[in-house]
């Protein structure tokens, strides 16, 4: 998907320009002036719907003023996410002023309201704990501490070793994304071990989708702060309804996905016949790998403390009362000590996420005029016609399959539930069912995007280790979404029942304390 940039053929003085045969410019030039031209088109297209929609268009029936200027800034930040017009942390930095531009929402403070939500906070420390595991080179030694101590010796065992290293790095590492990125060059090295036969080939691909998409998702599904996804809904959740779910009663709600990669692991080994194919002298290399870390420093191992702690707090929120973001931030103090870390603040600072997290406030502000201007209930109102009149179950597959469809064009993750769970959220009420399940459902399974590569980052990370084709990630990615789908009706709706929040019963209190 990426190529390594190239050099023109540079021109000496006085000679005559440079020709290439053909008249076709190389490959990765090419690939560079197309991905300009679809940006500017992007950005042009983003500001003439804005434009448009905002002042030129009447007010569709049914939608308020507000609602129709956010739906201008929805029409706006949905083509510059699709064309990568411009980053995204600069279109989350953006959507306040376009809010207030549009008078979707005013004053400014409101619009920006996105920024101050406790759990902006609550990311932004997990960020810095991120950029921290970094810098002290905690993350590779986690992850190959744990693949020397589960003795992997088959592909079956390096992606179920690598899974185990994805839900223990996701307690500190969050996003989905950023963990891929951190195993990505731990996956490498162990698929590099393997030979170029048939069945060793198809063993890699396996290896690959399983543990830098699959994996990444699956395990960040039950931690609060280890998807960004999961704290747009929170957050959404907590200013509309007025529900907070701390981080331990989001874990009770969410675990069962973990048992969702049995499955997928199941259909992939299937898929790629990869079960039992060995790692040619692979333990023992991964015990080099590990003979080369330099020795753990003392700080360090104050590091580990101070993370022990924010887990021991955020367990136990409900006997504290310390909400999630305040711990987060209490370890931050104790982190940023004199003498804890070995490393200073430009060494952390350049590893933090900055552009996801403004992605994240902009995203939160958009959410809340979402739900605010009536734009939610509008489009709610829309797809009413299409899902009413089924059971329960049957209603929501109609609408988990129709968000896969709208989810081909995106690469973000919080970026589509952004858009999705407000509309989930004011359509719930109209359907019958209840609003919390059936909103977390439908922004559960926006994170199994799995018919292209380009739909989430992590799909991205994991095409760059060049294993694989786009044919081989959709041919066993389109199973892999229905099993999302079965599973999150057939096992993760009962459960939220026997939790207290059954889907079809939308008037059962919310069963956790606030």
């Amino acid at each position: 998907m990426t190529h390594e940039t190239s050099e023109l053929p540079s021109l000496a003085r006085g000679s005559q320009p440079a020709t290439i045969p053909d008249s076709r410019l190389p490959e990765p030039f090419c690939e560079s002036a197309r991905s300009l031209l679809k940006a500017r088109a992007g950005f042009l297209l983003a500001w003439l719907c804005f434009i448009v929609i905002a002042w030129v268009l009447p007010t569709p029936q049914g939608l308020t003023h507000q609602g129709r200027a956010t739906l201008a800034v929805v029409a706006w930040v949905a083509i510059v996410w699709i064309s990568e017009a411009i980053p995204v942390g600069i279109s989350g930095i953006l959507l306040p002023m376009l809010l207030v531009l549009s008078h979707a929402v005013t004053p400014f403070p409101k619009a920006a309201s996105g920024f101050a939500a406790p759990v902006v906070f609550l990311c932004l420390a997990a960020f810095l704990f991120s950029a921290i595991m970094q810098a002290a080179g905690l993350d590779r030694r986690i992850a190959l501490v744990l693949l020397d101590k589960l003795k992997v010796r088959s592909a079956n065992g390096v992606i179920w070793a690598m899974f185990i290293v994805n839900f223990v790095m996701s307690l500190v590492v969050p996003a989905a994304n950023a963990r891929a990125a951190a195993l990505l060059p731990v996956t490498n090295g162990i698929i590099g071990l393997f030979g170029n036969s048939a069945r060793e080939r198809d063993a890699r691909k396996a290896i690959v989708i399983q543990t830098l998409v699959y994996g990444s998702m699956i395990s960040g599904m039950c931690i609060l702060t280890a998807h960004l996804p999961n704290m747009v809904v929170s957050g959404l959740l907590e200013k509309q309804l007025g529900l907070r779910i701390s981080y331990f009663s989001w874990l009770r709600l969410q675990w069962p996905y973990l048992g969702m990669f049995v499955l997928t692991q199941f259909w992939v080994q299937r898929y790629f016949k990869s079960r039992g194919v060995p790692v040619p002298g692979g333990r023992q290399a991964i015990i080099e790998e590990r003979r080369k870390l330099p020795p753990v420093a003392r700080q360090d191992l104050t590091v580990l403390l101070v993370f022990a702690f924010v887990g021991a707090m955020w367990a136990t929120e409900s006997l504290h009362h310390l909400q999630s973001e305040i711990v987060a931030l209490i370890a931050l103090a104790l982190m940023f000590a004199p003498g804890v870390m070995r490393f200073g603040w430009k060494d952390i600072q350049e590893r933090t996420i900055w552009g996801t997290l403004f992605l994240l406030g902009g995203a939160l502000s958009l959410s809340s005029a979402i739900s605010d201007s009536g734009l939610a209930q509008w489009a709610a109102d829309h797809i009413y016609a299409v899902a009413h009149g089924y059971v329960w179950w049957m209603t929501l597959a109609i609408v988990m399959i129709g968000t896969h469809v709208i989810r081909i064009g995106m690469l973000s993750n919080v970026a589509a539930v952004t858009m999705i769970a407000p509309i989930a959220l004011a359509l719930a009420p109209r359907l019958g069912l209840h609003p919390v399940a059936f909103t977390m459902l439908i922004s559960d399974t926006d994170s199994f995007a799995y018919l292209l590569p380009t739909q989430i980052t992590a799909g991205v990370i994991a095409y760059s280790s060049g294993q694989f084709t786009t044919a081989d990630y959709a041919k066993v990615g389109i199973v892999s979404v229905l099993i999302a789908i079965v599973y999150g009706i057939c096992v993760m709706a009962p459960w939220y029942a026997y939790q207290g929040i059954p889907l079809w019963n939308p008037t059962a209190p919310w069963p956790f304390a606030h």
